[in-house]
């Protein structure tokens, strides 16, 4: 073992991340630099060579792909695109009603896509210039689309859950299970925030509305009810027992092609951007867990995972203390880099230590994935907040959606502290 080269593959991993490398790359480079240094070329070789089927391979992980075919066969086929209108219609009269709904629609369309990216530009399309129209600030309305986008990554089916449970190996289930109280929580903070901003500031967001221009000749609910189906028949089963996490996956994947395909929404065109959409997004996903399984092997064989952790171990930190470093850690990466990368650059480290802490690991998937997504808002790199820009990039600046998301943001760690403060608000639903 060479603690010290551990170290240095640490300090160099970091070296690399802030010249912009790739995170699967900067993983898999130092990996394989670190596991040759100490070992030698060919083991180097032989880890470099198996790792990928020992990653991919796991059977829990071809969730993703198929909940990822799920979520971009609803949206090309339009099977999403009347949440919005439906939330509305039943909210339209309430003070910052059309916000809500936004936020509401975010949450429908989260239960059939796991990202909070894609959550964020399908429903800001869609939202913010009916919200512009209706007399909303327009930094306001960027702000709560790029917050509410977050709610993709909270409610089921979520790709970070996945991925977090099969690093942690703990139960993906239970960990969508806790994911489901954070995302109605996280909500229904931010409609509590857009009516009291209607309240409080009617400059910024309009007292009342008379309901959005979309089809309103239309029945909307009538529309929604293919998102309703797969709701009930992929979270009923999984949730129910009769299916696993992966099962539900390849069901829901399968639900959405064939209502799709009977409401002739489906053409060949459409299917095949959804599935090249698919396998990319999964592609890209699959190298960075390569490279964090690598990166988790050399931590192992240099014993610097174990170092580290018998160091923290031994400051004797208490609960809040180890969660305020956790915390502040998490909101800083997230400034500067995406969820995926963060997460599982930090976990091979954490693990040990939440462990030897006893912390509830289902519970932290979930604290992790909200920490995760408030760093999807935060400047100076919040992706979905460039996302928003580029959907919305005629009534805001970027500098104006940030300013917007500020109080998205504050809501947001307030759910952190209840979260830390009552871990009960997930452990509840997971047992």
């Amino acid at each position: 073992m060479s603690i010290t080269t551990g170290l240095l593959g640490i300090c160099a991993l970091l070296v690399l991340l802030a010249l912009r490398v790739p995170v699967a790359v900067a993983l898999i480079l130092v990996s394989f630099g670190g596991i040759w240094l100490m070992l030698g070329f060919t083991p180097a070789v032989g880890i470099l060579a198996t790792t990928p089927y020992d990653f991919v391979a796991s059977w829990t992980l071809s969730a993703v792909p198929m909940f990822l075919l799920m979520g971009f066969v609803a949206y090309h086929a339009g099977l999403t695109t009347r949440l919005f209108e439906a939330a509305d219609r039943l909210l339209r009269h309430l003070p910052g009603g059309l916000g809500m709904a936004a936020v509401l629609g975010c949450t429908g369309f989260a239960a059939v896509c796991g990202s909070s990216l894609a959550c964020a530009a399908a429903m800001g399309r869609i939202a913010i210039p009916e919200m512009i129209r209706a007399g909303y600030r327009a930094s306001f309305a960027t702000g709560a689309l790029a917050a509410g986008g977050t709610i993709g990554a909270l409610i089921p089916p979520s790709i970070l859950m996945i991925i977090y449970g099969v690093f942690a190996e703990t139960s993906v289930t239970k960990v969508f299970l806790g994911g489901i109280s954070v995302g109605i929580m996280t909500a229904v903070a931010y409609c509590l925030l857009i009516v009291a901003v209607a309240k409080l500031r009617p400059d910024i967001v309009p007292l009342a509305k008379e309901g959005s221009s979309l089809h309103a000749e239309s029945n909307p609910f009538l529309e929604i009810w293919p998102i309703l189906l797969m709701i009930v028949v992929v979270f009923g089963g999984l949730f129910g027992g009769v299916f696993t996490a992966t099962e539900a996956g390849a069901i829901g994947a399968a639900s959405a092609i064939v209502i799709a395909v009977a409401m002739g929404r489906l053409p060949w065109a459409r299917f095949r951007k959804a599935l090249l959409e698919t396998v990319g997004t999964t592609v890209s996903l699959f190298i960075i867990g390569v490279g964090a399984v690598m990166f988790t092997r050399f931590l192992g064989l240099s014993g610097t995972a174990g170092f580290i952790s018998s160091t923290l171990t031994a400051w004797d930190l208490s609960y809040a203390e180890l969660m305020i470093m956790i915390v502040v850690l998490y909101l800083i990466l997230g400034m500067f880099m995406e969820p995926f990368g963060a997460m599982l650059i930090t976990l091979p480290v954490l693990l040990p230590l939440l462990n030897a802490a006893s912390v509830n690991l289902v519970w932290f998937g979930v604290l992790l994935v909200k920490l995760l997504e408030v760093g999807m808002i935060t400047p100076p790199l919040g992706m979905n907040v460039f996302v928003i820009r580029n959907v919305a990039h005629q009534y805001a600046s970027l500098n104006d959606i940030f300013r917007g998301v500020a109080l998205f943001i504050a809501a947001d760690i307030v759910i952190l502290a209840l979260l830390i403060m009552f871990p009960q608000l997930v452990t509840a639903l997971t047992g």
